[in-house]
């Protein structure tokens, strides 16, 4: 067998690696789905232009999860491969965000419109009968869940030996049923109007933590063949960097600059997210502020003036202080499990690149 050279893989060259495989894909699905009919074609459309770029966070923690512990006889025979069936992530990643934007009523998503305001669009512009809305939210529920499928059928169909893709896919199998389940907790406390910072983590942990970091670490540790010592290594680093990612992205959604994140100015506080930045908000907060934050959280039309009203709170409560300290904490933990794990030199340096990514990010 001739084997190609493994080269150096720097952040650019996986992002467009994995957009080339995510290409290919909806390619592919799109000359299937317009077979079907040409009504179809707006569904891939959609799907094109919200995968266009993206950080590409979960295909790189996969593939330097493989790579960091793979023998050297596998990294030259199937580091192609990996990454085909790290890209599935992204279709995965679609899936979680169309539905996500779905249930926070989302207006757009990385600076476009989110996928069931496109087709309330489209509905609007072709003045079909009966409610837009629910077109909308139809049509985006049935492109998230083909996302669902093409992540397992792009997964299963990498030129991998079958006991690679046979380990790999309990994890993957795990991944999805922890994020489902994530997601149902966050909307579960948003209705409760939760105020406690430990249920506030558990979100974190299952919707984002877990999906964002340790399992695709785990997965890319299972196509290797990984030891248990390599997979305790990925969970202790997982874990305590997927919180430190998640409570940037709640600062970024509070404090973030539209232009640099896609979505509008306090958008997190117009949809009542109960992150752990809120949580910690009450926690200090007086009578008057706590009132405050319980009244306006989650009006979706909140003013800018009344956004700063509540930035002004979480800063004042030094909640703001709180988070970003907790952000380097849960970072010195990571680092500290990656320093001890037992994997390549290489791959603890990629990992710690993306330490720093995933941590240090405006977007």
């Amino acid at each position: 067998m001739t084997m190609s050279p493994l080269l150096p893989f720097d952040a650019d060259a996986l992002r467009a690696g994995v957009q080339a495989a995510v290409d290919t894909v909806i390619a592919q699905e799109s000359a299937v789905l317009a077979g079907i009919s040409p009504d179809l074609v707006p569904l891939t459309d959609a799907l094109s232009a919200m995968m266009s770029g993206g950080k590409r966070f979960r295909p790189a923690f996969c593939y330097w999860g493989w790579r960091a512990a793979a023998s050297r006889e596998d990294l030259l025979a199937h580091h192609a491969a990996v990454l085909e069936a790290s890209s599935s992530l992204e279709f995965l990643q679609a899936c979680a965000l169309i539905h996500d934007d779905v249930m926070d009523g989302s207006d757009t998503r990385r600076g476009l419109p989110a996928v069931h305001r496109r087709f309330e669009s489209l509905h609007h512009d072709e003045h079909w009968v009966g409610t837009g809305v629910m077109f909308g939210i139809g049509s985006a529920i049935l492109l998230g869940d083909l996302c669902l499928s093409w992540a397992d059928q792009m997964f299963l169909m990498t030129a991998l030996p079958p006991a690679s893709l046979s380990r790999a896919k309990t994890v993957f199998d795990v991944m999805r049923t922890e994020l489902m389940a994530g997601q149902y907790l966050d909307l579960l406390e948003q209705a409760r109007s939760n105020t406690s910072i430990d249920r506030a983590r558990t979100v974190v942990r299952y919707k984002s933590a877990k999906y964002t970091i340790e399992r695709p670490l785990h997965l890319g540790a299972a196509l290797a063949g990984a030891s248990d010592a390599v997979v305790s290594a990925y969970t202790d680093f997982g874990l305590a960097l997927g919180e430190a990612f998640q409570l940037r992205d709640d600062l970024l959604g509070v404090f973030g600059d539209p232009a640099q994140t896609g979505k509008p100015a306090g958008d997190d506080l117009r949809e009542g997210k109960r992150t752990v930045l809120v949580a910690l908000a009450f926690e200090r907060a007086t009578g008057a502020q706590r009132e405050l934050l319980s009244r306006q959280l989650g009006n979706s039309a909140l003013s800018s003036a009344e956004v700063d009203e509540i930035r002004e709170i979480l800063m004042s409560t030094e909640a703001l202080t709180a988070t970003e300290e907790l952000i380097q904490t849960q970072t010195a933990a990571a680092m500290s499990a990656l320093d001890a794990a037992p994997i390549s030199a290489e791959g603890r340096a990629a990992l710690a690149e993306l330490v720093d990514a995933v941590t240090r990010r405006a977007k």
